[in-house]
């Protein structure tokens, strides 16, 4: 049992530093969730933001276990918010779709679902990194294919949640596009390719969906008779929260299910991971992948 669970170990390492930028790949154990502070906006002759002229360098990726830009989920508006205000919702979008195509390589416009903008990525590998490093940094992110949503509302801020949502593709499209070269980047494509033959990538369930409620408060249950982690944390419809009770074993079991397919994401120790009842009606999976990460974080003394 004993070396299999190593074996487990070196593996999970393994698949966790394709998915890393190089220089974080020796050393990601050891970097701290410290942030280095929020950049100012700048504004060009017409008054606009200047997005582009904004970041001179990022934090470390939540991925790599640095501070999530956000530290709660920033979500998308209801359909009836869009509908009370619709004007200020197009400005809104508009305004992060200029900002995407401003600071990062990426094609972005509006999504024909409410409440979001649309990424389009040169390859579903693209996608699927950027969307386990958007959804870390606590930005709402959700990918079909090569084409991944983001939140949208008519009550975003340009100095907030408008920031935030650019700010995200801006932090991880600098890692994946700088960072990465073009020969990780096809064996990323090939690690997820492989994990998807054994299931498909476990996202939270989209917003407007059947309740979680029922799902949530079985699959906690089942979590906490396994492990002993508590359910916690805020509510949110396609999440469910664990008290990790600190922020070690927290950056630890996220990155963990990132590299086992199930997106997942932190806010201090409280870990979330999917409550999706098309993908996961039962719970079964997300119960089963958070057990297994938990042992092996117990193996390594974290949790």
């Amino acid at each position: 049992m004993i070396q299999r669970d190593d074996a487990a170990l070196a593996d999970l390492d393994t698949r966790l530093k394709t998915i890393l930028p190089e220089e974080y790949q020796e050393c990601y154990e050891n970097v701290q969730p410290v942030s280095m502070g929020s950049a100012g906006l700048k504004f060009d002759a017409a008054g606009r933001v200047a997005w582009d002229q904004i970041w001179g360098s990022f934090c470390d990726l939540a991925m790599a276990g640095g501070p999530p830009h956000r530290g709660t989920l920033l979500e998308p508006a209801t359909p009836a918010q869009i509908d009370a205000e619709p004007r200020q919702y197009k400005t809104v979008v508009d305004e992060i779709c200029r900002g995407i195509r401003m600071v990062s390589e990426v094609a972005v416009g509006r999504s024909p679902e409410p409440g979001s903008v649309q990424v389009f990525c040169a390859a579903p590998g693209m996608a699927g990194w950027l969307v386990r490093a958007i959804a870390m940094e606590n930005v709402s992110a959700y990918v079909t294919a090569d084409v991944i949503r983001l939140p949208a509302g008519p009550h975003f801020r340009l100095e907030k949640e408008i920031k935030n949502v650019v700010t995200s593709v801006a932090k991880t499209t600098h890692y994946y596009l700088g960072h990465i070269g073009k020969a990780q980047r096809r064996a990323i494509g090939q690690q997820f390719d492989r994990a998807e033959t054994v299931a498909p990538l476990l996202q939270p369930g989209l917003p407007g969906a059947a309740s979680t409620s029922e799902l949530r408060a079985k699959a906690g249950a089942a979590v906490a008779e396994e492990t002993g982690l508590q359910p916690g944390g805020a509510v949110y419809q396609g999440w469910l929260g664990f008290d990790c009770r600190n922020v070690a074993a927290a950056i630890w079991m996220m990155r963990a299910l990132v590299v086992n397919n199930v997106v997942a994401r932190r806010e201090e120790t409280i870990l979330y991971v999917p409550a999706n009842p098309v993908l996961d009606p039962r719970g079964e999976r997300v119960v089963r992948a958070v057990a297994e990460v938990y042992k092996l974080a117990q193996m390594k003394q974290i949790a």
